[in-house]
């Protein structure tokens, strides 16, 4: 779990301890529109590694027990918050 921020890891550890209760049908509906509109906000980033390149974050992707293009994009979301610095 160490590629979850702070927040992410609250969550992670309320859910595991049962904190969290089902919603009632009825009240489903706006918590999925709200998840339809964010991820239609999402967009498609085409890029080109080389071999090398990829084969390491796929490789750290698996250590990490996460899908590669969710590791990808954990890195760029890190690195625009300011918690990861490339020189």
């Amino acid at each position: 779990m160490k590629y979850l921020d702070e927040e992410e890891k609250e969550i992670v550890e309320s859910f595991s301890h049962s904190e969290w209760k089902s919603l009632k049908k009825k009240d489903q509906s706006k918590y999925i529109d709200a998840a339809k509109e964010n991820i239609e906000l999402m967009k498609k980033v085409n890029i080109h590694l080389s071999l090398k390149d990829y084969n390491r974050i796929k490789i750290k992707a698996m250590q990490e027990g996460i899908p590669l293009q969710a590791y990808i994009s954990s890195i760029i979301h890190r690195y625009n918050k300011g918690e990861l610095n490339f020189k």
